[in-house]
């Protein structure tokens, strides 16, 4: 009996040892888990992933291929992170159930920016959608925030118009105004705001439009410099202009023509100096000549329409031509003496006759006098005079004669043409008599009285007024004119302003 029980417990206890044996040898059970890291939406590998687990295993990186690898994982369930800087942390669930099992898992990792929010739709504020009359520079403003107050904003703005083809395209504004000038009259224009945080796609506003003013019905022009330029404005009495030619260009000496319905002008090309013609509101603008107006200075050059607006008078040294507006029909009216170069013309009103003053290479030199369409001397204003003179103007009638001269006789050597002590005459062709309109308007002392011209109704003058010290500022005045022509009063119209023309 004791025997039997002896064999018993040995049985018993082997039994016991197995079953230890087997508890052990499922714990020792371990399996493999292999996994890629990609960006979410791109699928690019990602680098330098930190791969860990709870309950904890061994922690691993992913190589520059987004692949990891974790061996030794006991039998059991895990959850598996991927941290990387920069972007989201993600979790999977593993699952290790035998031995030498293989499992395998893919990670989309989302970057920090997907928790960002896009900039709200821009508001466009100003002009109102659908504005009328609007300026020929106008400011553009709108409205746009973002939540996330560390971002920085950009704003892509376009405009289009219903005239042409061209595009506005302004890139990466940092403001939300935008100031866009040299627009056309009449035109309605269409403009559409983008905004970008730099992290989402633009988010574009919706689109606006708005139409600027028609074309006015200006009568003054004058110059101005811009940008080491000399730029038309066109203005009317009021005071309200516009600037009717780019300060990129060198355009000087306006001459409207009503009966043309255009302005022309004169405008630097490759170092020659050229007749252009434009619309009223700057539009369209057209090279006449191709022989160049060319004198002795190019700011002291005039050239003169026919009334009936088709025809131009204009100079090339000693040689006066006379050419279509069209630019075709070129013609040699007059050749100066020997030794003299033409500067200005004007052509009266019954295109009859032409005013000439001419001049030595120097400037000087000057004769001022009167041909008929022949060539024929019929009449001299001026000669035998010291200093600078200019400014020719014929009256509507044909019988008075404005212009220019240095009364001081000074000529400057040193080639700035500078003057002391211009007056404005008026000749009398009929009486002979001469007029001074400069002392009769009690001109300041120490200025210049240049460039007059004869207003529609020749009852008053509008000209230039300067300093003679060639630098100080000049300024466009009138004188109005009574029937003695003496003791008359003068106004300043437009200040910064030369070379006006009065149509």
């Amino acid at each position: 009996m004791k025997t039997i029980l002896q064999i018993l417990g040995i049985i018993i206890i082997s039994f016991s040892l197995i079953a230890c044996n087997e508890e052990l040898v499922d714990q020792a059970q371990s399996g493999i888990l292999k996994g890629k890291v990609v960006k979410r939406g791109t699928n690019v590998p990602l680098g330098n992933v930190k791969i860990f687990t709870a309950p904890t295993t061994e922690t691993v990186f992913t190589g520059t291929d987004g692949t990891f690898e974790i061996k030794n994982m006991p039998v059991g369930n895990y959850s598996v992170k991927a941290e990387l800087s920069g972007y989201i942390t993600t979790f999977q669930a593993v699952n290790i159930q035998k031995q030498d099992q293989v499992v395998t898992a893919v990670f989309e990792m989302d970057d920090d920016n997907s928790l960002n929010t896009p900039p709200t739709t821009p508001i466009l504020l100003s002009p109102i959608d659908n504005a009328v009359n609007q300026p020929l520079t106008v400011e553009l403003t709108w409205s746009s925030t973002d939540p996330d107050t560390i971002d920085v904003l950009k704003y892509n703005l376009t405009i289009k118009n219903n005239l042409d083809t061209n595009i506005i395209q302004v890139n990466d504004l940092l403001t939300n105004h935008y100031t866009l000038s040299n627009l056309k009259f009449g035109v309605s224009y269409f403009w559409q705001v983008s905004v970008s945080d730099g992290i989402h796609s633009p988010v574009l506003s919706a689109i606006s439009k708005f139409t600027t003013n028609m074309v006015p019905l200006n009568r003054y022009h004058y110059v101005q410099k811009q940008n080491g330029n000399l730029l038309i404005v066109s203005s009317n009495e009021l005071g309200a202009n516009f600037q009717f030619t780019n300060s990129s260009y060198n355009s000087w000496r306006p001459r409207k023509n009503n009966n043309a319905g255009l302005i022309a002008f004169l405008r630097t090309e490759g170092g020659n100096s050229h007749i252009y013609t434009a619309n009223p509101d700057g539009s369209n603008v057209f090279k006449v000549t191709t022989v160049p107006v060319a004198g002795f200075n190019n700011n002291e050059m005039d050239f003169s329409w026919s009334t009936n607006g088709q025809e131009f008078l204009y100079a090339n040294f000693n040689k006066l031509y006379r050419i279509n507006k069209d630019g075709s029909g070129l013609n040699l009216v007059y050749t100066a003496p020997s030794g003299t170069m033409i500067s200005e013309c004007d052509w009266s009103y019954d295109g009859s006759k032409i005013a000439l003053k001419t001049n030595s290479i120097n400037g000087y030199g000057t004769q001022i006098y009167i041909i008929d369409m022949l060539g024929n001397t019929i009449k001299t204003v001026l000669s035998g005079t010291l200093g600078a003179s200019g400014g020719l103007n014929l009256s509507v009638d044909g019988n008075r004669l404005l212009y220019t001269r240095d009364i001081s006789g000074f000529e400057d050597v040193s080639g700035n043409y500078r003057q002391l002590d211009t007056h404005i005459f008026i000749y009398d062709l009929t009486s002979n008599i001469t007029y001074d309109i400069s002392s009769e308007s009690e001109r300041p002392q120490g200025t210049n009285d240049l460039d007059p011209r004869f207003s529609p109704n020749n009852a008053q003058i509008i000209f230039t007024n300067t300093s003679n010290d060639n630098i100080s500022q000049r300024n466009v005045v009138t004188v109005d004119l009574n029937n003695d022509l003496t003791d008359m009063q003068r106004t300043i119209i437009f200040s910064n302003a030369e070379m006006p023309d009065y149509e």
